[in-house]
């Protein structure tokens, strides 16, 4: 009966300290937030509570496994598992917990922060310590579970003696790998390219949405997601719209007939500039910039704060231009000349002049005289 209630008391006393440890866990991170409602920390701070208490549970389970006379069971593996689970919840709980700190730090400094570039520069950098941090943290997890199995301790000591050997073997077989994790590195902290920049890869338009240790997301403006390897960034060219200054220029160019007012085309563009908030108020501009036997090139110059508003405003100027050409001068609407051509009319037959002794040529009518004679 003892070997029955020892077990029981011991289980039931692991789970109702950790549920009293939530509870005033819980209490008191609730208090802090409203002390500190501003503070990013307290509420990012639950999100450790689930991995807190398995790791709370499982020490004490393995801290009163012998107490509980399970060690001289049949059952006297338990502890070993025990042993595996608080090694992987400990793991867990400190992921968990680099997370919180690396997010709210994020947070505070992204609310106190005017420098949009700087807070993207900072959000890349974080993001990546803290992934580089829980790849640590697993290595770690997993070797340690691996050392608690006798044969594997045993292995260990060939294992280190031949490190040298396996290291270079490893080196030139993840030497893709490696390559990527240091262009990562430099993404990171040579402020290349960083999450919420603007980049055009090989005319493909979009947003970096996510940068790792060994990829990187560019969600396109069609909702589609291009992974591509960090290594392409520092090897390659590309565009970036918003390193320093998302702030940008746009074009709209209009191929016109000849005679198309310009000057009333340009108070038009300043018009439909004025009444939209699109525009920045930054600059604009409306010229010819090229003229062709048959058409006039009208490129029209307009400014926003980044590049999705900067081709709203290009499509809006677009459509209000030739919205107004259609209605107000559609003689400046180019134009194909589709009709025929008219045939030439045929040329007035002349008589040549009378020489004295040569009769008259004949004409159609059989008379030599140039003149038709009169029906009988």
């Amino acid at each position: 009966m003892e070997s029955v209630l020892r077990p029981v008391i011991v289980v039931g006393a692991a789970l109702v300290i950790t549920l009293a440890a939530d509870w005033t866990a819980g209490r008191a991170l609730r208090r802090a937030a409203v002390r500190q409602p501003r503070s990013p920390l307290w509420p990012r701070l639950h999100r450790c509570r689930p991995s807190m208490l398995v790791v709370l549970c499982t020490a004490l389970l393995r801290g009163s496994y012998w107490a509980a006379w399970v060690g001289r069971s049949p059952w006297s593996g338990i502890g070993h598992i025990l042993t595996l689970i608080l090694i992987g919840a400990c793991a867990w709980l400190a992921v968990r917990a680099a997370a919180v700190v690396v997010e709210s730090s994020y947070s505070r400094y992204a609310s106190s922060s005017h420098d949009p570039a700087r807070v993207r520069r900072v959000r890349t950098q974080v993001t990546l310590i803290q992934r580089v941090v829980a790849a640590i943290v697993v290595v770690v997890a997993i070797a340690s579970m691996l050392l608690t199995f006798p044969a594997m301790r045993a292995a260990g000591t060939s294992l280190l003696a031949s490190a040298g050997v396996l290291g270079i073997v490893a080196g030139i077989a993840a030497q893709s790998m490696l390559g990527n994790l240091f262009a990562g590195m430099q993404i990171a902290f040579g402020d290349m390219v960083r999450i919420g920049d603007t980049v055009v890869i090989d005319t493909q338009w979009g947003t970096v949405e996510e940068i790792t240790l060994t990829y990187l997301v560019v969600r396109t403006w069609d909702e589609r997601r291009l992974t591509m390897p960090v290594s392409y960034f520092t090897s390659k060219p590309f565009e970036n719209w918003s390193r320093h200054d998302p702030r940008m220029t746009g074009t709209v160019f209009f191929y016109l007939d000849h005679a198309t007012p310009i000057a009333l085309m340009r108070e038009r563009l300043h018009e439909v500039l004025t009444a939209t908030a699109i525009w920045d108020r930054r600059g604009w501009a409306l010229e010819v910039t090229n003229t062709t036997a048959s058409t006039i090139e009208v490129r029209a110059l307009v400014t926003a704060a980044d590049s999705p508003e900067v081709w709203t405003l290009r499509c809006l100027v677009r459509e209000q231009l030739i919205d107004w050409l259609s209605r107000e001068h559609p003689y400046a609407l180019p134009r194909i000349n589709t009709a025929s051509a008219a045939e030439p009319a045929a040329p007035h037959e002349v008589s040549p002049p009378l020489t004295p002794g040569v009769p008259a040529p004949a004409t159609r009518d059989g008379s030599r005289d140039g003149s038709r004679q009169p029906a009988r």
